[in-house]
């Protein structure tokens, strides 16, 4: 143990001349080698390696945490998809991690994973589909808090839930439009992290309410901040994204700016993280709105602008939010994750409970080769002629 002074700091840190105990050892250490090196058979070459790696030590280059195993992803031959952002943040695809190494790593910290989904009016009847799939398919083995914000906590069902599992119900006011929702959320989001999230869980993940899990969705996600990539954007250029293109608002982005486009149905990270995000596209929005202006895709182009300015540490690929229905399923999707839910229910039950709002930024594809294509401005139910006429009711 190293006893510091003021401030906490070693006096060799705070510009003393007093070697360091560990350095001063490892000098103890080489002259030691250095005496018996005559009357040793190791060989000159092997024994200046040991020498150099000791001195590389003692100058804190090398650490044994350097020198553990660290896991290596098994897609690093991946050539089909991009599995590095510009920053050198990994990109998530299935095939490039090891869910063995990285369960172990993360069930050694004893991570508690927090998941918040808004259910506000006629959006509560996705909630036992959303919460049924993420039992079975979201962080198992691993502790999970369900925070479920609505204006209807008698309608929130009941599901059964495993092991140190636990659903929480936060009663929030409604609102008259879904943009209203979108962008409270973040506002809300913000509060919590403080009044409650930060004592409670280590990572908060912010999902939708209308999408389902249908496969594997675990420790591989989990970083200081995420951001999803968006399914219509994913192979697109620069210039098609829907970014919010007038400067008068705070989620501008130029036309020669932006890395990704990215979802706001999913993105996350540590709960410190994701409440500085939160906040501050609250403050942003607060700002459009003392000014006029209401960003094309409400809290959508605002987690844009923030994650341009904040570069996220990992990137979720579509694989981890995507519409098969509408995309169909390019040879590079090797699992469909999480999908968006619409057509679990019948037509009338759609109509009576569900009001489409747009799946941001997109519409119509003609997905071309590769799911390549450029979407327009649309509704998220403005999928197929057999959409509307479910949305509308007619069979």
């Amino acid at each position: 143990m190293v006893l510091t002074g003021l401030g906490g700091r070693a006096p060799w840190q705070r510009g003393g001349t007093e070697a360091p105990p560990w350095r001063s050892g490892m000098a103890e250490l080489l002259r030691a080698l250095a005496e018996k090196h005559t009357c040793c058979s190791l060989p000159p070459l092997a024994f200046l390696l040991v020498m150099l790696v000791l001195v590389l030590f003692g100058m804190g280059v090398l650490s044994p945490r350097i020198l553990m195993l660290e896991p290596r992803p098994e897609g690093e031959g991946r050539k089909d998809v991009l599995v590095l952002t510009p920053w050198l943040a990994p990109i998530v695809w299935e095939g490039t991690f090891n869910i063995d190494i990285l369960n172990e790593q993360f069930r050694l910290q004893n991570v508690t994973v927090g998941l918040t989904v808004f259910a506000i009016k006629r959006y509560v009847v996705f909630l036992k589909l959303f919460l049924e799939t993420a039992e079975q398919h979201f962080m198992v083995g691993h502790r999970v808090h369900y925070y479920v914000f609505t204006d209807r906590p008698a309608d929130v069902p009941s599901v059964a839930l495993g092991e140190g599992r636990r659903l929480v119900v936060l009663e929030v006011p409604g609102a008259a439009r879904w943009q209203d929702v979108s962008m409270r959320r973040m506002q809300m989001i913000s509060d919590f992290c403080e009044r409650r999230f930060r004592r409670e869980v280590d990572f908060l993940i912010c999902a939708d309410a209308d999408m389902r899990f249908r496969d594997h969705v675990g420790v591989e996600i989990l970083s200081p901040l995420f951001g999803t990539l968006h399914p219509g954007f994913y192979r697109a250029a620069r210039q098609a994204f829907s970014y919010e293109r007038r400067p008068q608002s705070q989620a501008y982005i130029p036309w020669d700016q932006g890395d990704f486009y990215y979802m706001g149905a999913l993105f996350g990270g540590s709960v410190a993280e994701v409440q500085r995000l939160t906040k501050a596209c609250h403050q942003a929005m607060m700002a459009d709105s003392a000014n006029g202006i209401e960003a094309v895709w409400h809290d959508e182009s605002h987690l844009n602008r923030y994650l341009l300015d904040h570069k996220p540490t990992k990137v979720l690929s579509p694989e981890y939010l995507w519409d098969e229905q509408m995309l169909g399923r390019p040879a590079v999707m090797r699992k469909l994750r999480c999908v968006f839910e619409t057509t679990h229910q019948s037509a009338g039950e759609i109509a009576r409970n569900w009001k489409p709002r747009p799946w941001r930024g997109v519409g119509p594809v003609d997905p071309g080769p590769h799911g390549r294509g450029t979407l327009s401005g649309c509704c998220r139910g403005c999928r197929s002629p057999r959409a509307h006429r479910q949305t509308s009711g007619s069979s």
